[in-house]
């Protein structure tokens, strides 16, 4: 993915029941699914962090899914969206979990 695609770059925070419900591993496929790049990962304050790279149409689309959706047994009751910004190409490859 490169120029010309209207790529964007978010961090973002998910609090309430996120952790212990296959949080990451859904948001890895719901990453995937939309042709993102990215990574994601559980705090020790018990919210889940990450960051979704690509076009700005399917990483908006990922932050209603993060924010409105997340995994079957989760329970979202804030998102944080934070340092959206626009990029030439995406830093990363894959969807991954980090730990």
């Amino acid at each position: 993915m490169s120029a010309g695609g209207n790529l964007v770059s978010v961090d973002f925070e998910i609090f309430g029941h996120v952790q212990g419900v296959c949080f990451r591993m859904y948001t890895e496929k719901e990453g995937l699914r939309l042709g993102l790049v990215g990574w994601v990962k559980n705090t020790h304050g018990g919210t889940v962090v990450g960051q979704v790279q690509g076009p700005a149409d399917q990483v908006e689309e990922m932050k209603v899914w993060l924010s409105k959706e997340g995994s079957p047994t989760s329970r979202i009751t804030k998102a944080k969206f934070t340092n959206q910004k626009a990029i030439d190409t995406v830093e990363m490859s894959g969807f991954k979990t980090r730990f």
